[in-house]
């Protein structure tokens, strides 16, 4: 709600991110966060871009005010921010462990693929011994024959893509751990 409220605010009086952000004396970045919902100004911030948008904290807040009312004090202005910024951490909360959960669901998946790519390298190398250890032998007419048979693929391109997906959610998870 607030950071529609200052896109919207901002583009009814015509100005680009850049130029509130120079007339707040911040990074344009910054502007951009907060329409983007990804932080919330302080409450002495919300009060400056409150008179650079010729505009009411209330109204940034998305209050209707039917009458002209006194300024909102700090006090009120700090108690709806807090709010905000509850209600952003508990979102920002609920995506990491999302994240994290895909992580681990990845990293369970690699753990099999490689679990799997082992023991399909244990059963070859078990095939390769038995047949090592005894021939077959088909009668020609000059000569004894041996054949060979084997239906081994190559192993390398799902042993990659399990060994990328098990780093993926090494760092994945890690980088979704509570700080």
């Amino acid at each position: 709600m607030l950071s529609e409220n200052i896109k919207a605010s901002r583009k009814k009086k015509g100005l680009s991110q850049e130029e509130l952000a120079s007339e707040l004396h911040i990074v344009r970045q910054t502007v951009s966060k907060w329409e983007k919902g990804l932080s919330v100004p302080d409450a002495e911030m919300l009060i400056r871009i409150a008179q650079a948008l010729d505009t009411s904290v209330g109204a940034l807040l998305g209050e209707t005010q039917q009458e002209e009312t006194e300024p909102d004090t700090i006090k009120e202005l700090a108690a709806k921010l807090e709010l905000l910024n509850e209600q952003f951490a508990k979102r920002t909360e609920r995506n990491r462990k999302i994240l994290r959960t895909v992580f681990l669901l990845l990293g369970v998946l690699a753990l099999w693929g490689a679990t799997k790519e082992l023991l399909g390298l244990f059963y070859q190398y078990q095939f390769q011994t038995i047949l090592s250890s005894s021939s077959t032998l088909i009668g020609g007419a000059d000569e004894p024959t041996s054949i060979y048979v084997s239906n081994v693929s190559p192993r390398l391109i799902p042993a990659l893509i399990t060994a990328a997906a098990g780093v993926a959610a090494l760092i994945g998870v890690y980088c979704t751990r509570r700080r």
